[in-house]
């Protein structure tokens, strides 16, 4: 058996999430890819995945491994697939691995970003989230730095049965503004479900005045909720890349 590594490339507003879902007509990045690779190599094929974003979330570089027993060549494999799949999800970049890599477990780092644009844009709303207004940068970033480090971030989550730990080491979280765009870059050993959502929503509301930082601070270093938050438009957010 070949273990066998990729890369995915995803416009992710079609799709519910990357998970395979068992309800009828939920379409998902993972189910549409799984399907195609089935008709290609002949056998039942199980990808796993390095991060399982939601609903209407892009990526990148997502990596995904599966196995197989076909003697067919990794690269005619990939050609084979873009073939079948739909313009918005892209694979490229096969690599066959050693038995032991999982592209979940495996993996040290994942990188995020998240686009952030002041009022809402028919062209730029498909990939951006919107603060609806133009938020003190300084301010998020303040916010920013407070994130980084070991926290417990269920503050800043949903409930997520399947991974009960709520602490996470984040590396760097920094905001710059790019064009029209305040951009998020935000990387971690591991992410709480919906966490980069929740904390944009955070920081933009202290940039917008809405919350005193000394606010958000606390809720990242105690875990505890003090403000009501709502996670981010999923459209806005990327996962950009995983280190390993």
């Amino acid at each position: 058996m070949k273990n066998v590594r990729i890369t995915v490339e995803y416009d992710g507003t079609p799709y519910s999430g990357w998970q395979r879902q068992n309800r009828k007509g939920c379409v998902t990045v993972q189910g549409e890819i799984e399907r195609a690779l089935g008709m290609i190599l002949q056998e039942n094929i199980s990808l796993a995945a390095a991060g399982r974003t939601d609903k209407g979330v892009h990526a990148k570089a997502q990596i995904a491994n599966f196995r197989t027993a076909s003697p067919m060549e990794l690269s005619r494999v990939v050609h084979s697939l873009n073939a079948l799949l739909p313009d918005t999800i892209r694979v490229s970049n096969p690599l066959e691995m050693d038995a032991g890599f999982h592209s979940r477990h495996s993996a040290r780092e994942r990188h995020y970003r998240y686009y952030l644009i002041e009022e809402p844009s028919a062209i730029y709303g498909r990939f951006a989230g919107c603060s609806f207004g133009k938020p003190d940068l300084m301010l998020m970033q303040q916010a920013a730095d407070s994130v980084v480090g070991i926290h417990d971030f269920s503050a800043f989550s949903r409930e997520d049965r399947d991974n009960p730990g709520r602490f996470c080491h984040v590396t760097g979280c920094q905001w710059h503004r790019y064009q029209q765009f305040l951009v998020l870059h935000i990387s971690a050993n591991r992410f709480l479900r919906s966490m980069v959502r929740y904390l944009v929503d955070g920081m933009a509301r202290v940039g917008n005045g809405v919350v005193p930082p000394e606010e958000f601070r606390q809720m990242v270093e105690t875990g505890v909720t003090t403000t009501q938050l709502h996670p981010a438009s999923p459209a806005g957010l990327f996962l950009w890349k995983v280190t390993y």
